[in-house]
């Protein structure tokens, strides 16, 4: 399936990648002339937009019990995108509660786990996880519903990563600020591709790069 992958480029698996920030990241990523696969649950859309941009597409959908990487692809670079909110109370639908926390939480861990073997033995990898101000206890974990609580997960998922693998293997989170995006609206402040720099610059840091942080505007917040 991804036997057109170009071997002497690097491979970034972009969940979510097929609209709003996740397709500002995947393009971003190409222009920087590294191997993208878009990763989404929606194959005609993610098949259209893949083939649009020059991309690979895999089906991945993050809300299921296990989540497997494309067979084949080494996958260097990860970036945990794709995202789910729901405007209800935390304590209102338990369904609701745990399809976000699959999908923002469980998802990225079950990919992390599959792809860190690699990344270890060919001493490199890059890990993005798209996070939240929403999900910040600095910024009052303001998030509706269970969003808040998935993103303060992931980011705990982050630190705690980044201290399980080798200082070659960057594992960091990132707030992409209020994005123009069907979740954001079209009042927000920002564009994706606005949305998606800081995600790009983690996803291509330097060996002396940072890991185990929380990015805004790659500038470090709080937790």
């Amino acid at each position: 399936m991804f036997d057109r992958l170009d071997p002497a480029r690097r491979t970034a698996l972009v969940t979510g990648g097929n609209r709003g920030i996740g397709k500002a990241i995947a393009r971003g990523l190409l222009e920087r002339d590294l191997n993208v696969i878009i990763a989404c649950r929606d194959a005609e859309d993610g098949t259209r937009v893949a083939d649009e941009m020059g991309a690979h597409f895999v089906y991945c959908d993050l809300s299921a019990p296990m989540v497997l990487p494309p067979e084949g692809a080494e996958v260097d670079v990860l970036v945990n995108n794709a995202g789910v909110c729901f405007d209800a109370p935390l304590l209102s639908r338990k369904a609701e509660f745990e399809e976000v926390m699959n999908v923002m939480v469980t998802g990225p861990y079950e990919l992390i786990r599959q792809v860190v073997p690699g990344m270890r033995q060919r001493g490199y990898g890059r890990i993005v996880n798209v996070s939240s101000g929403w999900g910040s206890f600095g910024e009052g974990l303001e998030g509706p519903g269970a969003y808040g609580v998935a993103k303060a997960a992931l980011n705990a998922l982050t630190v705690a990563v980044a201290r399980e693998v080798p200082d070659d293997i960057k594992v960091n989170a990132m707030c992409p600020g209020w994005v123009r995006t069907r979740m954001g609206g079209q009042g927000a402040t920002r564009s994706p591709e606005e949305g998606a720099d800081t995600a790009l610059w983690l996803a291509c840091l330097d060996d002396d790069g940072p890991t185990g942080g929380f990015f805004r505007d790659r500038k470090p917040i709080d937790w």
